[in-house]
């Protein structure tokens, strides 16, 4: 399988070895559990799926 690297990536560790490289970083947040900062930029330093799902859940109980 081959991934073409993004151009701009939204992740602000520019350090990560993985930054622009985004098979490369779903890959490493699936394996810890956790979801990359492009997908979920508002996470207020938590990026856990059980965080994920907490806000999603408060997001649709106000509606």
């Amino acid at each position: 399988m081959s991934c073409k690297n993004v151009k701009i990536c939204s992740c602000p560790k520019k350090n990560c070895i993985n930054h622009g490289k985004c098979c490369e970083c779903v890959i490493k947040h699936k394996d810890t559990d956790s979801l990359p900062f492009c997908l979920f930029e508002n996470n207020e330093g938590d990026k856990s799926v059980k965080s994920y799902y907490g806000k999603l859940k408060m997001r649709f109980e106000e509606k």
